[in-house]
């Protein structure tokens, strides 16, 4: 019989914190009023244990779990569902000094001293198995609890280590892939510079000049975090296997791969924490916090689409580690969380519940500060929010089910940073990615942002900005999905290399040549003072009028099959393909040669979308900054969240008759006046 499969499907709507009543448990009073205050802060998850492993065995193989016993049934006695962590992110003091081979190796050689967080060997087996102990201790003890409503595993996993014990589990992940020297020396390329490796070894220690080298180090350390997660997870499932299991990823964070870790959890969990107000520059608009903000929720969900994702850390208040760290001004703290929930969070929780008295997080937001009172700005935005979530029930099992999708891909991305090439100070491949989910963002549109492994039928229309990287079958995969008739978008600097990071023999982009119908020939860099005009051609089929500008790379390519949509009309390649578009089955495939401004990337965007007959949200523009979502709920009508990231009042035209308020139950005008930083849940009418 097949395993058990544990499903995330929580009861309500998750409205959480972080909670350490650890580093309280020695004042008395403070459990009781923390309890109370969940509960006046209309919250009803808390994340427990998550650096507990300390008090929880102080010593090695003595366990005091009475303190946390406690906790978990008054939690319980106040109506608070748990994740409960496992606590390896970080060790204990007497670990460390017992057994120093699980303190990580520094590229350099050196081993760290015992301190700060997440500084531990993945692959010591000494590590590995004091894990499982604790771990088994906590499963047995809390594995049928009846507050318990998923597990946390560990915290933020990150970091290498390149300890010999690392380093000799990676000469042996090699030759598990290659078998031999000579093949990994043909992947690796390893003759250049007479770097060809005659022993394993030789492979030592990270050569850059070795691009294979360097991104098969990247995957083996991904697959090391993935070994690991599996072997916390066992004692928990052998316990408990219907209680699913989540680790909380990070945002920009690209040391992993987590299209291949995600897997090994039953539901996505990240922790968001944009820094808003003015961090980004004056000349850069406020509501760009808020496009990436979105971004990130679309890629992390994006991970497992048919699973519920949660938003399981962000400041209820600020955070303590940026230059300079803002609060968030009225209205943020509740159009930030309806973000999360509109792309399909199960939920929101905070770090942290109640403000450390002490140490690195002493002053990072909380949602009880050091005063301990419930009458603070901070308390009262949670508690209306959690009072909103309520209204929300009927969201609860609903999943967005994007037509797009934006392919955003650690690997082609580490192959990116990677390349020494002629814009090596304007690769932006992140950024790049998000110019281009950009407009599907100011028009409303759900999108996905799967990697390149990603099931492509899903979709009616892709994006692929940048995929320089191509994992194999990922372009016979592209071609069956324009085959069938779908979209696909594809920009420079497209198909460049294969998955050893070896350049496709036979010209650029490689295996995607015959598809897009273009060769590529050569690649300018343009400094910043330098752009180049593009011109659509007359009477183009997606009806592109106006002029473009190109900035910072243009490829120089032939359109072999190809129709020319656009041109350049400067540089001495005035008249060469900008933009091209083939069609292939009943799909179509364009290539943008160049770095587009964003205005050209709105009417192109807008163009294709037409073309694929995906009609935007509202009949009439949304306000640049504001952006919006629709859910259905368990009726199957749309509910819709209207969103104001911008430091100033926006006016959203709405068909009439048409909406009403989720909260008022009103009739909502024609012109909604959205507040600065403002947001309203609509429900089709």
């Amino acid at each position: 019989m097949p395993a058990p499969v544990a499903r995330f499907r929580p009861p309500q709507l998750i409205h959480g914190a972080d909670y350490y009543p650890e580093q309280w448990r020695h004042i008395p009073g403070v459990l009781a009023a923390d309890l109370r205050l969940f509960k006046e802060a209309e919250l009803n998850t808390a994340t427990v244990g998550v650096f507990a492993w300390a008090e929880l065995e102080p010593a090695e193989g003595v366990y005091q779990f009475d303190w946390l016993d406690e906790v978990m049934a008054g939690l319980h006695a106040h109506g608070q569902r748990v994740l409960l962590a496992t606590p390896s992110g970080a060790k204990p003091n007497w670990l460390a000094a017992q057994y120093p081979e699980i303190r990580r190796v520094g590229e350099h050689g050196q081993r760290e001293a015992q301190g700060f967080r997440h500084n531990h060997c993945l692959t010591s087996p000494i590590y590995r198995e004091k894990v499982k102990l604790i771990n088994t201790q906590i499963a047995q003890r809390y594995g049928q609890h009846p507050a318990l409503l998923a597990w946390h595993i560990s915290n933020e996993y990150g970091g290498y280590c390149y300890c010999p014990l690392c380093k000799a589990a990676f000469r042996e992940w090699l030759r598990k892939k290659y078998v031999t020297l000579e093949a990994l020396n043909d992947a690796w390329w390893s003759r250049f510079w007479s770097h060809r490796y005659t022993a394993w070894e030789q492979i030592d220690r990270l050569d850059e000049s070795i691009h294979g080298l360097c991104l098969d180090w990247k995957r083996f350390m991904t697959h090391q975090v993935g070994t690991f997660i599996r072997a916390e997870v066992a004692p928990l499932r052998q316990v408990a296997p219907l209680i699913p299991t989540t680790t909380n990823m990070m945002g920009h964070y690209d040391l992993y791969d987590y299209h291949t870790l995600a897997p090994e959890v039953d539901f996505i969990s990240w922790d968001s924490y944009p820094i808003w107000h003015g961090q980004e520059g004056a000349t850069t608009p406020h509501w760009h916090v808020g496009l990436w903000t979105t971004f990130l929720h679309d890629m992390f969900r994006a991970m497992k689409p048919d699973e519920p994702f949660l938003l399981i850390e962000t400041t209820p208040s600020q955070v303590n580690w940026g230059p300079l760290s803002p609060l968030k001004r009225p209205g943020l703290h509740r159009t930030s969380n309806l973000l999360a929930v509109s792309r399909g969070s199960a939920g929101v929780c905070y770090f942290q519940f109640r403000a450390s008295r002490g140490s690195n997080e002493k002053f990072h937001g909380a949602v009880v500060a050091h005063d301990g009172r419930n009458d603070t700005r901070v308390f009262r935005d949670v508690q209306t929010l959690g009072q909103l979530f309520k209204n929300l029930a009927p969201l609860e099992n609903s999943r967005p089910r994007p037509q797009i999708a934006v392919i955003q891909d650690y690997q082609s991305r580490w192959s990116v940073q990677e390349m020494q090439s002629p814009i090596n100070q304007q690769k932006n491949y992140l950024a790049t990615c998000v110019e281009h989910y950009a407009p599907f963002w100011q028009q409303g549109y759900g999108v996905d942002v799967p990697g390149q492994a990603a099931d492509f039928s899903r979709y009616q229309v892709i994006v692929a900005p940048m995929l320089h990287l191509l994992l194999p079958g990922t372009a016979e995969r592209l071609t069956a999905f324009v085959e069938n008739g779908g979209t696909l978008v594809t920009t420079y600097l497209t198909g460049y290399v294969n998955e050893s990071d070896l350049c496709f023999v036979g010209g650029f982009p490689g295996p995607l040549r015959k598809l897009l119908g273009i060769r590529v020939e050569e690649l300018d860099a343009l400094p910043a003072f330098r752009t180049v005009p593009i011109q659509p051609v007359a009477a183009n089929a997606l009806g592109l009028v106006g002029t473009g500008v190109a900035r910072e790379v243009c490829e120089l390519i032939h359109a072999e099959t190809a129709e020319v949509m656009a041109t350049y009309a400067g540089e001495f390649y005035t008249g060469r393909p900008a933009v091209t578009r083939q069609v292939t089955g009943r799909g179509v495939a364009y290539h943008l040669a160049a770095r587009m401004d964003a205005d050209f990337l709105q009417i192109f965007t807008a163009a294709i979308l037409r073309e694929a007959g995906l009609a935007p949200l509202l009949r009439d523009a949304l306000p640049t900054g504001v952006t919006a979502q629709t859910r259905m709920d368990a009726d199957g009508t749309p509910w819709m969240f209207l969103m104001n990231f911008n430091e100033t009042p926006a006016t959203v035209t709405l068909n009439p008759m048409t909406w009403s308020d989720l909260e008022t139950a009103q009739e909502v005008p024609a012109a909604l006046i959205l507040p600065a930083f403002g947001s309203r849940i609509l429900r089709q009418r």
